[in-house]
This record gives C-alpha cells, structure tokens and sequence, in this order.
C-alpha cells in the first residue's frame, strides 16, 4: 500500500471514518517530516525522557565496580534491553496494526489521474472552437497564460428578443421591471466572457447543446456576481467581498454595469409589481382580445420555491444567489416566474396559523429584510392538521428512518403540495434546495431544461430517463436513444405506457386523467405522442426503479394494502424539480383521499408512473474531478451487476467526485474555488496571481453547497 498511498496523497480523495464520508486533504505526499509509528509510544518516551539525566556519573559508577558486580549489572543490562527491545517491537507491532486497520483500501476511481483543468483561469481563454478538453490534451501542449484576458466580457441574454415584431405577433409586449420601487434601478445584466479557458475540463455526462445552454461561454465571480453587489462596498449598497481577489480585467467589467443599491430593495414588492406590468402576457382573456387573428399565446408562470427553515444562516454568497435568481427568472423575464421562500418553523409550539403577530415575528427573525414579502411560513404541526391522514404504521412497508410520516424528513412533499394548493394561478412549481448553486444564467438553464423536455416524445421517456446519458459512449441523443430502444427489446422488457397499473391499484385509488390515456398503442405510435407537451415532472437525477437497488428508503411506502405486492415506483435522488399544477393536484388527492404517501425522492415520479404523466430526467452537464475511463464509467453507473452495486446503493461512492449528487463532495469543493477561496491548501489570490487568472466555468449545476468561504 506504501506506493499506492504516497500516489494518492497527491490528489483530492475522499477519506471514511465510520460511515461518515468527507471530500478532504490527504496528508502530504512529503514523508521526510513524518514522525515514526512510535513518536507516541509511552514505553519509548517514557524511556527516552529519563535517559537524558546525569550519563557521566553513571559510567563512573559502572567502571569502580567489582567483577561480580559488573557480571550482575551486565545480566541486568541484557535483560533489561531484552526488555525494552521487546517492548519497542510489541509497540511498533501495535501501531502499525493500529494503522492497517485505520487505512482503507482506496475506491477504484480514487486511482484514476486528478483532473485539473477547471482551475484555469480567465487569462487562458481560447476560442470555443480552438478548445480541447483536457481528457484529451497530450503532454505536449502548454497552457498559454496572457497578462490579461484575451477577450472582453458580454452581456450574458438569454431571453426571446421580446421588442421583435416575430414576438410581439404572437405575445403581449413585455414592460420592463426594475428592482427599486422608485425604478431607478432596472433589472440588470450578468457578464461573461466569450470562450473557455483552454484545457477546461469537459463534462461526463449531457449537454449544453441539447439543453439550449450555449456551451462557448464561461462565468467568472466578478461578471456572474458583481451586477449583486459582490465587488463594491457597503456604504454604497453591495457587500464587499472583493478586496483579497484577484483583479485581471475587472475595470472593464465594472464599466459595464451600474451599482445597484441593495440595502433598501423589497423583492417581494419588486416580483409583484413586475408581474402587474405584465399581466396580459399570462391572462387568457387578454390575450384572446388583442390580437389580430383573434388570439396571442399566453406565457405559462412558475413558482421558483426554495426550502429553507428558522434558523437558517443567510451568508452573503447566500444572499448573491437568490438576488441572481430573483433578478435573472422573475424580473428580467417580465414575470414568468415568482421566486417564494417556504420556510419551516422548526418550534411546533409557535401559533404561526393563529396569529398574525406571531406569523411576522417569527418571519423577521429568521429571513433578512429584502425577502420577507416572498416568504411563506408552515410548520409540521399545520400538516398533522392539513394532513389528518389516518397513516397507520401496519400501512408502511418499511419505515427504515423511524421518523414520523408528518416530519420534513419523510415527508417534505406536504408543505409543498400544501402551497400549491394556495397557488393555483402558477402552471409550475420549482422545488429547489438551499444547497444548490449554478454558475450559468438562471433563465437561460430553466427555460432550455423546460423547453428540451417538452420536445421529448413520450415513447421510451421512462426507460431514457432510467439511464445516464454519457455522450463520450454513446454518441448524440438520438443514437441514445436509439441505443436504449435496442436494450428494452432485446431484454424483453415492457416499457411504461400511458398509467401503470398494479394489484392494489383497484382499491382506494383516485383515477387518472384522460388524457394521460395513450392514443394508441406503444408499437403504433412513431415517437410523436407527447412532443411539444410541458413536462409534468423534470428531474435532475434519473428516475430509477428502487426496487432494483438497496436504496435505503425504497420500501417507505405508506397507505397501500401491504398483504400485496408492493406498487411500483420511481424514483430520483435529490427533491429538486419541476411539478406541474396538475401532478401536484393529484398528490394532494392521493395524500388527503386516500392516504397514500412515500419518501420524498419517490413520491413525485411514483405518483407520475400511476397516472401517466409525463417525467423525464434532464441531462443536464454533470463533471467529474478524475479522469474515468468511459467504459468503466458506463457500466457501472448504467450496468450495476447486483443491485448492491447500484450507483443509487452501495455503489452510491463512484458520485463523491462528481459535480451533482447528494454526496458529491466534489461539487462544494470546486464552488469555493471558483469564489476565490482556498481549498486543501490549494488555490486563493496568489494562485490566481501567480497562474492563469480567476477560475472561469461554464453554467454548472453543484450539489450540495454546506459551506461558502472567500479568501
């Protein structure tokens, strides 16, 4: 292991302690300052202090001794090293035994070579069609590193050219919103910079292209966040954190903008007003009247809710990603979305359904200032009494967690089923984590991801979105799925077809909508059924058969007749999607009717599989911070041989070095870099000085975000 284990303490690696799992430093490959296995030995350091006292006036002692006492001290001598000879080899046999067993064997991926590509930086870009990734650079190609970046910033625009006659003969024309009531401040624009930097890190897996992401651009601190106030100071309404970062080309993205004042702004007054400006754009009536063939498409409305709870520390990186989502989805689109906070009042004792007082106290405790008009209390409490059930425990298959059927844990979908049930006026409704962030364009990844799905033809959606699409194997999506028809032949397997139905299905169930009813049968139908349909259900994970896994939670299914079989489901790691009104009205049903319920990550796409709505997981670009051959890659995350080896399993490890997944400790690391700050002792201002610049990354999604830092 020696060998293998001075290779590995080169590169960032994940170490276990118990079951806990941590992205984390190796100690240095630098061995020549390592203290010995028995530096800490009390049998050596006892010995070796009381050896230092008084060494002449021994040896004087020993040389007037007699022959026979010189005979007794030498046995004494013998035995006593006897003694302590044996006693440094049982400690040194102690300790390295102690040690075998606190080394691991390392994860077969924690061998492959460290990727390093991401961290170059805006002073190496290249043209979008000059890059190579760096899977593919050779040892020959240098980095070439200019005094300043290469290109200038643009303003990132994702959104239809809403003042073009093509919009306005089909739309209302768009009124644009600001940030301040006053509008002295309109919503402003983000920078990027137009190229990547050369050697960048390709993703393993999905697409910009296909997702309508432009894939030529990356975004660095200053153009991403500086437009929130992350680069000017306090007293003039930002927050200052820019002083100890590396400044290459920064005064011309500073030219570009103005300095919004942020200290006074009320975004919930801000979304509001937005989306009274432009309420003929999403009003049926209006959009019938005016136009002149007698009608004007109208524009469908999302909530954006983000689960947050009392409690909750809002850091200022925090505050620049929900002003940047606010800003980029709500008002910069002309009010297509309204960005919520749904927070949960963790203090069941608190009256917050009683009392209005009560209700704006705890509110203004736990939420800064600016987002206290967008935010909506509930509490676990209120779901027990929106939730009466009954949900009896010889109902549940299994519930592995112990937790009650109403706590967040097992049941974070109430609160939410809850609030659309307030908000019917929305078509949409995102369910986002607090732990996420993106690098890109808010707009520009939400609409693609919405608009790529609602191409997607419903034949073979379910069995698509099972796999992980790796285009480095398997080509464009068309061959994809070309590729994962061939498979569900030749295994025989019945695709998913319009509502799946089960034994317990005919008893205490709701019933499905009619048009989630196929018009024809799957052999029939060429791949047209569902095109141009909204997504009831887009995801960011794929929708994986539990029952295929040892996932933990895949029997906390509660409500069905337990004697039978237990129903099929679905399910996606990670809560975060999109839900239609219509998929959150049959929840609702399903909860409140027939007391139907399951672990959060399960509920959604299972209660999509029952009735036939339409779910897909969105192949969003997901990179690794090794070099994985891709055909190790495809088989074990596409071809588990077991179910123990399930990347939704056991096998769950092989994400730890990802972008996105619930454990991808990779993903908060590689965040704080692009921040500026210092990460296993790598990165920071002089990095950045003294290399390529401020790291510049395409829009990626990261998950989970525990920590934020700048240097």
């Amino acid at each position: 292991m020696g060998p293998i284990k001075n290779a590995l303490s080169l590169i960032p690696s994940i170490r276990t302690s118990g079951s806990k799992v941590a992205y984390e430093e190796l100690p240095t490959h630098d061995m020549s300052h390592a203290s010995s296995p028995l530096d800490e030995s009390p049998i050596m350091s006892d010995v070796w202090r009381k050896g230092i006292s008084g060494p002449r006036r021994r040896l004087g002692l020993i040389l007037r001794a007699s022959p026979r006492r010189l005979v007794i001290i030498t046995l004494a001598v013998f035995f006593t090293l006897v003694v302590i000879v044996g006693g440094s080899f049982r400690a040194r046999r102690y300790y390295v035994e102690k040690a075998k067993e606190e080394e691991r064997i390392p994860y077969h991926w924690e061998l492959y070579p460290r990727l390093n590509g991401f961290y170059h930086g805006v002073r190496s870009l290249v043209n979008y069609s000059d890059w190579v990734p760096e899977q593919q650079v050779t040892t020959k190609t240098k980095l070439k590193v200019h005094k300043a970046p290469p290109f200038d910033p643009v303003v990132v625009n994702p959104y239809p050219d809403f003042g073009s006659n093509d919009y306005l003969k089909d739309h209302q024309p768009v009124q644009r919103c600001y940030v301040d009531e006053n509008e002295k401040y309109p919503a402003p624009d983000i920078f990027a910079y137009p190229g990547i930097p050369a050697g960048m890190t390709a993703p393993y897996w999905g697409s910009y292209e296909s997702l309508g992401v432009a894939p030529d651009r990356c975004f660095e601190r200053f153009g991403r966040f500086g437009p929130y106030g992350y680069n000017y100071n306090p007293s003039e309404g930002g927050l200052g954190l820019s002083n100890n970062s590396a400044h290459a080309g920064v005064d011309k993205l500073q030219e570009m903008f103005t300095k919004v004042d942020y200290r006074n702004v009320n975004w919930g007054k801000a979304q509001k007003k937005c989306f009274e400006k432009n309420q003929k754009r999403f009003d049926p009536e209006a959009a019938s009247e005016d136009g002149a063939d007698g009608s004007k498409k109208v524009v469908k409305r999302s909530a954006y809710v983000l689960r947050t709870w009392t409690g909750y520390k809002y850091t200022d990186i925090q505050l620049l990603s929900l002003r940047a989502m606010i800003n980029e989805l709500s008002l910069k689109s002309g009010g297509e979305y309204d960005v919520h906070l749904l927070v949960h009042v963790k203090d069941d004792t608190i009256p917050i359904w009683a009392s209005e007082e009560i209700y704006n106290q705890t509110l203004r405790e736990n939420v800064p200032e600016e987002f206290w008009d967008m935010t909506t209390l509930w509490s676990v409490q209120q779901m027990r009494t929106y939730y009466p059930g009954p949900f009896r425990d010889e109902d549940n298959v299994e519930n592995h967690s112990n937790g009650d059927v109403h706590g967040v844990y097992r049941s974070a979908h109430f609160a939410l089923q809850w609030f659309s049930q307030q908000h019917q006026e929305y078509d949409f409704v995102w369910n986002w984590e607090m732990d996420i962030r993106y690098t890109g364009h808010y707009y520009e990844f939400h609409n693609g991801v919405s608009n790529w799905a609602a191409e997607q033809p419903r034949k073979l959606l379910w069995e698509r979105s099972s796999r992980f699409w790796i285009p480095g194997v398997h080509g464009s999506w068309s061959k994809f799925s070309q590729l994962v028809e061939q498979e569900t032949l030749e295994r025989h397997e019945k695709p998913v077809w319009g509502p799946v139905k089960f034994p317990t299905s005919g008893s205490g169930m709701i019933s499905s909508p009619k048009e989630n009813t196929p018009p024809t049968k799957i052999e029939d139908d060429d791949y047209t059924w569902g095109v141009g349909e909204d997504a009831d259900l887009i995801v960011f994970d794929p929708l994986f058969d539990p029952a295929k896994t040892n996932w933990v939670f895949r029997n906390d299914v509660t409500g069905y007749n337990t004697s039978l079989e237990t129903p099929p489901r679905r399910a996606a790691i990670i809560t975060v999607a999109r839900l239609s009104r219509q998929l959150l009205n049959t929840m609702h049903e399903e909860t409140y009717r027939t007391h139907h319920t399951m672990f959060p990550e399960m509920w959604p796409p299972t209660v999509a599989l029952h009735h036939g709505y339409k779910a897909v997981y969105a192949p969003h670009p997901v990179y690794f911070d090794r070099k994985w051959p891709l055909d190790t890659m495809d088989k074990i995350f596409n071809y588990p041989p077991v179910p123990q080896e399930s990347p939704f399993g056991w096998g769950e490890h092989n994400m730890q070095g990802g972008s996105f997944y619930y454990n991808a400790g990779f993903s908060g690391a590689l965040w704080r870099r692009w921040l500026g700050a210092k990460e296993n002792g790598e990165g920071g201002k002089k990095t950045e000085e003294s290399g390529s610049g401020r790291m510049c990354l395409r829009g990626m999604l990261y998950h989970p975000i525990k920590s934020e830092s700048i240097e």
